[in-house]
Formats: C-alpha cells, structure tokens, sequence
C-alpha cells in the first residue's frame, strides 16, 4: 500500500491523483508551478502542494519525480507527448521506476498499478499523465485506476516476495 500520493496538480491525471489520495484520507503533496498555476486556474488552496521556484515551468515536474518512489502516468492514448512523455524522460534520467498506464479497462489498469507499485516497493507514487483538455476523460479513468488498485473491496491481494525472490501473483 503507498503512503502518499504526490503530483503538481494539474487537470486531468495529475488532479485525480490528489482527489482519490484526499477523498481517502492518504497524505498527499508534491510540487506545482510558480503561482500554482493550472490550466482550470490556480490550484485550490486545500492541494497541499508547494510552490517550485525558478523561472522554468517544468522544474516541478522534475522535483516530484525525484521526490517520488515511482511515476505512473495514466493516459488515454497509448502514445506520450507533451508533458508526459517529458516526465517519462525524467524519470529515465533519474533512474526512477515508471509504468505508463492506457487504453485498459479500469480493473486490468488498477492489477497492473497494484502490481508496479509491490515489485517497485513504492511508498511515495507521482501520478502524471494528460491534461483533461488534450485527453477529455482522463481524470475519470485515473480516478477509477487509482481507486480500483488501491481502496477497491476487490482488491486482489498481492504478498511482497523475499528480496531475492521474484514475485508471485
């Protein structure tokens, strides 16, 4: 099970990360740009986010993959461009576990996020993905993947293998 969810807030996969990990009580946080600027306007005050500093608007991308155990980015389409595939890039460089999540039903998306998140053993997850303007839909399928994989009744449950034994589903 993680402990926090983090991201910088903005529409889309990014928001439904913050809502789901609210609406359960999970701590929540992350970076979001200067002036917490989304595309809806600026974030609301009850996102416990802090403000990244500096004049390039991708820095917090950046500091909430480094902040992070892993990245999940959640889509609609199957190619990444734009923001995240710049996340991807990220997380590339700073040789961070990531699973890009698309085009599944909620319940086969949710199996494969429970089951990144115990081989990865992530504690802190950052959930990325597109803006709800350039995939309209996206916030409800992260909404649906975050809370199937981790506050669904159905959950399946996954036991975390010794650390040189490869794990079992």
């Amino acid at each position: 099970m993680i402990s926090k969810v983090i991201s910088g807030g903005q529409t889309g996969a990014q928001r439904a990360g913050l809502d789901v990990a609210i609406r359960h009580c999970l701590p929540h946080g992350g970076w979001c740009p200067k002036g917490r600027r989304a595309e809806d306007g600026p974030l609301a005050s009850h996102y416990a986010l802090h403000v990244a500093s500096g004049q390039f608007y991708s820095r917090h991308t950046e500091w909430n993959v480094r902040d992070s155990d892993a990245t999940a980015i959640v889509t609609i389409g199957t190619e990444l461009v734009g923001d995240s595939l710049r996340t991807l890039q990220i997380a590339r460089k700073l040789g961070k576990p990531y699973v890009h999540i698309a085009r599944l039903t909620s319940s086969d998306a949710a199996f494969l996020l429970q089951v990144f998140v115990v081989q990865n053993r992530v504690n802190v997850l950052n959930i990325a993905g597109s803006r709800e303007s350039e995939e309209p839909g996206v916030y409800d399928f992260a909404c649906s993947v975050l809370e199937g994989a981790f506050f669904s009744s159905k959950n399946i449950p996954i036991r975390l293998p010794d650390r040189d034994r490869d794990i079992t589903i």
